[in-house]
């Protein structure tokens, strides 16, 4: 009986290995050096404890089946023996030397951002995050891309469920990425498993990561912090790209923002009709501002303010001290600063969607020149 259970035992481990790839509740090894050498770090001690484990258990059963009462066994009478003391003292410690060896040049290696081929800027807030690569003028903001239809069960869930971005994060393949990790409001994580990379993203703070990918894919992962209501609803998604193919689509987003720039600039001489911009203004709320002021616009008691049913006055301050907050954000509350996050156009749209819509009927449009004021700090 004892041989068989050894046998299995036995049978268990040494087909572990094999299983590891397969089991859903265990780490993956990623698709980095780093994150394959904490997922081999991570099966070891695995099995040490296992090894460990079997062996104290195996020799307390052993012990308590052949000295039972019944054989006859007396209990040995031995106090303060200096010899077991030693024993039981140094094989633990050589175990934990021998585990803190590879664990300790993995957690270096993790820490080493030294020598990055690229540097890129990320920083977290409620409830997106912001991509900045260093000396290239690219940056832009990523936000979960999940529509609300399939949030409220009104559509089929798609396999990639609250783990989709409209702008994901697009790295080289085969070059050190150096991340700077920072947060505008409260505490975040990014955390890409397939990396083996997790960092808090603290206000005030910068922490460093890096990676390097080994083969070109579609990663994802998401914030690991709670971080308010929606903490849910923030993903990451990296396309991993080869050489060429990244310089290529670096150089056409460098294209694409500067004419995005380019037509700002023009959008300040238009006027653009009321119609128009409350077609593109109920776009831009829904995508922007519905989970806290709620779709209807009514908002949430003791969170966030209602902005139905007469919420915004048409007194003419009103209306810059609206586009203010819209614009710069209110300090000591949630609201966040827009101005950065959203073209001159969506600005524009989402004030006077605000400003006519639920009953508000103010019958008055911002234009891009109004939000532009506001933005440099001048008075209309």
């Amino acid at each position: 009986m004892l041989r068989s259970l050894i046998a299995g035992i036995a049978s268990v481990l040494f087909s572990m290995p094999l299983m590891a790839d397969t089991m859903q509740l265990n780490m993956t090894p990623g698709v980095t050096a780093v994150s394959q050498n904490v997922y081999g770090l991570h099966m070891t001690i695995l099995y040490i404890c296992i090894a460990i484990g079997v062996v104290v258990f195996g020799v307390m059963f052993w012990a308590i089946f052949h000295h039972r009462k019944s054989k006859g066994a007396k209990p040995a009478s031995f106090h303060e023996s200096t010899k077991v003391e030693i024993i039981w003292t140094l094989i633990p410690f050589i175990i934990l030397i021998g585990m803190a060896i590879p664990a300790t040049k993995t957690l270096i290696a993790m820490e080493d951002t030294s020598k990055s081929d690229v540097t890129i800027l990320v920083t977290g807030s409620q409830w997106k995050w912001h991509y900045s690569y260093f000396n290239q003028d690219v940056e832009y903001y990523s936000h979960l891309a999940t529509s609300a239809e399939q949030i409220s069960n009104q559509r089929q869930k798609r396999d990639n469920y609250l783990l989709e971005v409209d702008y994901p994060l697009v790295l080289p393949v085969g070059k050190k990425v150096r991340f700077l990790i920072t947060s505008q409001d409260v505490i975040h994580s990014w955390w890409v498993p397939a990396f083996a990379v997790k960092k808090d993203a603290n206000p005030g703070f910068i922490n460093e990561a890096w990676t390097q990918i080994d083969k070109p894919g579609i990663y994802r992962g998401q914030c690991a912090e709670l971080c308010g209501k929606d903490h849910g609803f923030m993903p990451i998604v990296v396309i991993a790209k080869p050489q060429a193919e990244y310089d290529d689509w670096l150089q056409q987003t460098k294209i694409t923002q500067r004419k995005a720039r380019e037509e700002e600039q023009r959008l300040l001489d238009m006027q653009m009709s009321l119609d128009e911009l409350m077609a593109l203004g109920e776009k831009t709320y829904t995508a922007r501002c519905a989970m806290c002021h709620q779709e209807n616009g009514e908002g949430i008691p003791g969170a966030f303010p209602a902005l139905a049913g007469e919420g915004v006055s048409i007194d003419p301050k009103s209306k810059l001290e609206h586009i203010s907050v819209v614009v710069h954000g209110k300090a000591g509350t949630a609201m966040q600063a827009f101005g950065p996050q959203l073209s001159l156009k969506e600005l524009a749209a989402v004030i006077t969607y605000e400003r006519n819509a639920w009953g508000n009927n103010t019958g008055e449009s911002v234009q891009a020149a109004e939000v532009q004021a506001i933005k440099n700090g001048q008075q209309l």
